[in-house]
């Protein structure tokens, strides 16, 4: 007998040590008089009411160790494990380990959140999961769990912001991250200095360098199925409680032009998709600074009928074509923050009544050629085009610049836009992997072992 409960106590000690840096594990030791009972659980994926009142009180009410141990036995979805990776698994699953002398019980009491989660809204997909993360941190591990079901994968909890001491995890699988991105991350939120962090974006703004910079370097997600991807894909992953948001590190350019729909297409579909994502990243940057070097410095460039036809349609307007282009560029920020800032009731309706209005206005009264408003829809459109919003914000930014060196340099400002441009994104580190590496970080990367 002595024999096998030795053979249980290290069955036990092998389960904890698989679960070595998961900070939301949880080991119960029930004891009355001589009689103990163990239950080790993950917080995050099992329901504390069903542990409390099946498990712990039963123990206390029962207050006999062989009555528990018939009552643990008899629930038809209780079974008795066969060996160690079973625990685990079953663990991994959602279900308490109950640990009565030498019999270790898989007690199923998953916890499922469905009530609380609702649709995703800034990434949205064709076909794929659809459910987004909340403001519950407990919820999110939860999500993530139910998807990553690996022992490998670790949790370390830990509080940031003097004044609001939010929780965040620190999510990574432990076969497949960098160590070195993972030390660089925790020496950086260890050095955080900020009273009040309630946001995810907060936590990126204050910990990347450079301070002053164009592009994020960190990627913020609300779908747990990117963030499953990326933490496969040996990145690391911080859930921060309040939010409904996580952080994704480190991230390069490619990544933010990834939609979820790219792997669930067929691959010649998703190499298209891509594609086309690039090339509106081309139009949107380079279209309105084109225009302005097309009509002010090199209309030779362009066919005879082309360059007619736009100066016709700017035969009415009375200033430079790069004031033309400025000003509808405007118009169509602040259409596009009002329909950001307005209610859900009328946004929609008041943004494209107004843009519709606004257009039609201004090239009946000479102010902005016909070709400028095709210019601007296209523009816009193609920033939307992108699929997340954090990139989208900073290539709005950066076509002025465009604007500006073609307003004074022609086509050569342009060129020299474009050189910039690479050498600054070339120059650009996430967590010390190159800005512009065009391809995934490696499942399993060698940096670092």
């Amino acid at each position: 007998m002595s024999s096998h409960k030795s053979h249980a106590q290290q069955t036990r000690e092998w389960l904890l040590k698989q679960l070595e840096n998961v900070g939301d594990k949880e080991e119960c030791t029930l004891s009355i008089g001589q009689d103990q009972a163990v239950l080790i659980y993950l917080k995050t994926m099992t329901d504390p009411i069903t542990v409390q009142e099946q498990l712990v009180n039963r123990f206390y009410e029962l207050n006999d160790l062989d009555q528990y141990h018939n009552f643990v036995s008899s629930f038809p979805s209780v079974k008795e494990a066969k060996d160690q990776d079973e625990l685990l698994g079953s663990l991994l699953k959602g279900q308490v380990i109950v640990c009565i002398g030498d019999q270790m019980y898989m007690f199923d009491a998953l916890l499922v959140q469905g009530a609380t989660v609702s649709d995703a809204k800034t990434e949205n997909v064709i076909q794929g999961p659809t459910d987004s993360f909340t403001e519950s941190l407990d919820t999110n591990m939860n999500m993530i769990r139910r998807r990553y079901q690996s022992a490998n994968l670790k949790a370390e909890y830990m509080a940031i912001g003097k004044l609001s001491q939010t929780r965040i995890a620190i999510l990574y699988d432990d076969l497949r991250v960098d160590k070195a991105v993972l030390k660089e991350l925790k020496e950086r939120l260890d050095n955080l200095e900020a009273d009040v962090i309630q946001s995810a974006s907060e936590i990126e703004r204050f910990t990347m360098t450079p301070k002053w910079r164009l592009f994020p370097t960190m990627m913020l997600s609300e779908r747990p199925d990117r963030t499953v991807l990326n933490l496969s894909q040996g990145k690391v992953v911080v859930v921060i409680d309040t939010t409904g948001y996580v952080i994704l590190l480190p991230a390069i350019f490619n990544d933010f032009f990834t939609a979820m729909d790219d792997q669930i297409q067929l691959p010649p579909i998703g190499w298209f998709l891509k594609a086309v994502r690039y090339i509106g990243l081309v139009a949107t940057l380079l279209l309105p600074a084109l225009y302005v070097a097309f009509t002010s410095y090199n209309p030779e460039i362009l066919k005879m009928q082309i360059a007619l036809l736009i100066a016709g349609s700017r035969a009415t307007v009375p200033y430079p074509s790069f004031v033309e282009v400025i000003f509808m560029l405007l118009a169509m920020e602040f259409l596009t923050e009002a329909s950001v800032r307005l209610p859900k009731a009328i946004g929609p309706t008041a943004t494209t009544v107004g843009g519709l209005i606004l257009g039609t206005a201004a090239t009946d009264a000479g102010l902005v050629s016909n070709i400028m408003i095709i210019l601007v829809a296209a523009v816009a459109i193609t920033n939307f085009v992108i699929p997340m919003s954090m990139m989208s914000f900073g290539i709005r930014l950066a076509k002025y610049g465009f604007i500006m060196l073609a307003t004074f340099f022609g086509l050569v400002g342009i060129v020299l836009g474009i050189i910039s441009m690479i050498l600054y994104l070339a120059s650009l580190r996430s967590f010390g992997k190159p800005y512009l590496k065009m391809f995934a970080i490696r499942k399993l990367t060698e940096e670092g072992k």
